[in-house]
């Protein structure tokens, strides 16, 4: 996206959800939609085989504290 689309869009979705966008703090809602909009556009880059699709559910894990199982420190490297 532009910076001219990402303003556009800031703008129609903060007047459709009746969202008051104080002017102070514009500068950095277009910081994070232009950064939003890289990864975007880093994701919808990447080719989708028949077989990929989405997770059904995420389910977050806790950190690994302390040394690596040896498969997770190979993976990693």
């Amino acid at each position: 996206m532009t910076a001219l689309q990402i303003e556009a869009f800031v703008d129609a979705a903060a007047a459709a959800l009746g969202l008051p966008l104080d002017p102070a703090h514009r500068p950095g809602v277009l910081r994070y939609f232009a950064l939003a909009a890289a990864m975007a556009e880093l994701v919808n880059g990447l080719p989708l085989g028949i077989v990929d699709e989405p997770a059904e559910a995420f389910a977050p894990i806790e950190p690994v504290t302390g040394p690596l199982p040896p498969a997770r420190a190979m993976a990693q490297q």
